[in-house]
């Protein structure tokens, strides 16, 4: 039988179970919208966001970024959102009905994580399921060498830094 995360949370004594998963309700440029251009220009549901302004069009998809802790068969979960070309986002959407020839989009990571601060865009592969979940996202590695999230996704973090990233999370940094 794997192990659970669990830990007594060194800012509020509690016990926390169960691996660490937080989420975005809405990608980060929707975010900077005012409530005027959100009337005007979006449309954001749990799941799809587009955003339609004088410069064009953004697509953008909700998905999971996993980063894998070690000893543990449930990863660190990240509710993230990546953006998607036009054409990504209706294969999207037509998976729905029919599994895609080709399962795998590029996406920019499309939030900003405060416990992996960066100045660098996070490019990414996005990875749709066929059982209905969420996509998948895998970080790339070789453009974001020093990157911690793209590190700790690739080789996986422990316990204890689990731990720290819930706690830094859930009580601020």
């Amino acid at each position: 039988m794997a192990a659970i995360f669990a830990y007594q949370c060194s800012k509020c004594d509690e016990i926390h179970e169960g691996s660490p998963s937080f989420a975005f309700d809405a990608p980060a440029p929707y975010r900077r919208l005012s409530e005027q251009e959100r009337e005007a220009w979006a449309e954001l549901s749990d799941e799809l966001c587009v955003i339609s302004h004088p410069e064009g069009t953004q697509y953008y998809v909700r998905a999971i970024l996993e980063v894998p802790i070690h000893g543990l068969d449930e990863p660190f979960l990240w509710g993230i959102w990546v953006s998607a070309s036009e054409a990504s986002f209706h294969r999207y959407l037509n998976s729905f009905d029919n599994p895609p020839e080709d399962p795998i989009f590029f996406g920019w990571l499309s939030n900003l994580i405060a416990v992996y601060p960066t100045q660098k865009s996070r490019p990414a592969d996005v990875h749709i399921q066929t059982d209905g979940t969420r996509p998948r996202v895998v970080l790339h590695r070789s453009d974001n060498e020093s990157d911690a999230l793209v590190i700790d996704q690739h080789e996986g973090i422990s316990i204890a830094r689990a731990q720290q990233l819930a706690e830094q999370s859930l009580h601020g940094l």
